[in-house]
């Protein structure tokens, strides 16, 4: 008569042995370690996606300079050729536009309307990376007036100043209807040109003109054709990416830290997870080990029983397998006990930190799964081990 497995099970002297129970106990921590680094891993995600800036078509426009310190300071920090086509080069960098500034001298006032002049720097840049491009930001020679395209910040800071010095606020569309002289001068000549402020800016930081003007003043103010670029925009899908932030901050590139502050604190905690994530591999290698060794022990003990079994004719896979079940209800309870722990952690991240309305209080797929991949992986590691304890007997004499 042909045994079934529960019989051949009470052949094996399955004893209550210490290095069982360690065993047991650190395969559920390990597992309980990384069902927690795989739900956190996502939480993250929802969360730092939630508070990063809003993109632009999908982009974020991000300015970017030299960090200057004092090792370079009285150094040409500005940006090269080939700083560019590295720039371009790299994979979460969608488009690089230079800023190319003005080598003349320009100066801004608005007459009796506006009763003050100062001193301008002005920038052009590929229209493409403009928020706002309106129809008439164009110029060529001979044309008297100068399209403009102010920064909003610089607008709300005027309006701040304005008053400690008696001047007259400003609202966006009444800036637009003010007459502003445009005086320039050069080694090479001067001119005065009317400039007119055609839109407001909340991406650009700057005074912007048209790139032909800058260009045209350049050459007949100043003699100037060289088109120095100190700071330049990068267009790329997330500026908060860990990676990106790694680029810029090996090559000493300085960018607005409110922009990227998402991306360094994502990075940072995706790498201690990352580390908590391998210390539970590194948990559950080690109890899967131990386990071996608890294995070992068992078939040894139980040797003259199971060379029985193979000399009536049982396979040693069919015996690896009957053995094996043994451990599938304890296997399963350790999986499932992580899996309400992990919820729990879940329900009171969630409510602690957010009252309810953060990455929600169910567990990501992605846990449920990585908790089957880890139950499937110890029954098919447990049953290799026992088939390998049970060829090596059949081998020997």
């Amino acid at each position: 008569m042909k045994l079934h497995a529960k019989h051949i099970r009470s052949l094996i002297r399955n004893e209550s042995h210490l290095t069982k129970w360690i065993g047991y106990f650190g395969l559920g921590i390990g597992i309980l370690l990384l069902l927690l680094s795989v739900q956190m891993f996502v939480n993250i995600q929802v969360l730092l996606g939630e508070e990063a800036p809003r993109k632009s078509g999908g982009f974020d426009y991000v300015s970017v300079s030299r960090q200057i310190t004092n090792s370079n300071m009285g150094k040409d920090n500005r940006f090269t050729n080939s700083d560019l086509d590295l720039l371009r080069q790299q994979p979460e960098i969608a488009g690089v536009a230079p800023l190319y500034s003005n080598q003349f001298r320009a100066e801004a006032t608005a007459g009796n309307v506006l009763p003050f002049s100062t001193d301008l720097f002005l920038e052009s840049v590929n229209p493409a990376f403009l928020d706002t491009l309106p129809a008439n930001f164009t110029w060529g020679p001979g044309q008297e007036d100068v399209p403009v395209i102010f920064s909003s910040d610089f607008l709300e800071m005027y309006n701040v100043f304005a008053p400690s010095q008696g001047l007259p606020q400003v609202s966006a569309k009444t800036i637009s209807s003010v007459n502003i002289f445009l005086p320039c001068s050069g080694p090479m000549g001067s001119k005065t040109f009317r400039a007119s402020i055609v839109a407001l800016s909340d991406r650009v930081n700057s005074i912007l003109v048209p790139e032909s003007f800058l260009k045209w003043g350049n050459l007949h103010f100043s003699g100037d054709t060289s088109s120095p670029i100190s700071r330049i925009y990068i267009k790329t899908k997330d500026a908060n990416n860990p990676q990106l932030i790694k680029f810029l901050d090996a090559h000493n590139y300085h960018i607005n830290k409110d922009k990227i502050r998402f991306g360094r604190i994502k990075g940072m905690l995706q790498n201690t997870i990352g580390a908590i994530a391998a210390l539970g591999v590194l948990v559950i290698l080690l109890a899967l080990i131990l386990f071996g060794f608890y294995l070992q022990l068992m078939i040894a003990r139980s040797k003259e029983n199971v060379r029985l079994l193979l000399l009536l004719g049982y396979s040693p896979n069919w015996l690896s397998k009957s053995f094996s079940s043994t451990f599938l209800p304890v296997y399963l309870t350790i999986i499932a006990i992580c899996l309400v722990l992990a919820s729990l952690f879940q329900q009171y991240f969630s409510h602690l930190s957010f009252g309810g309305n953060g990455p929600g209080i169910v567990l990501h797929w992605s846990t449920w799964l990585t908790a089957i991949l880890m139950f499937l992986l110890t029954i098919i590691i447990n049953w290799k081990m026992v088939n390998k304890e049970i060829r090596q007997l059949e081998k020997k004499p």
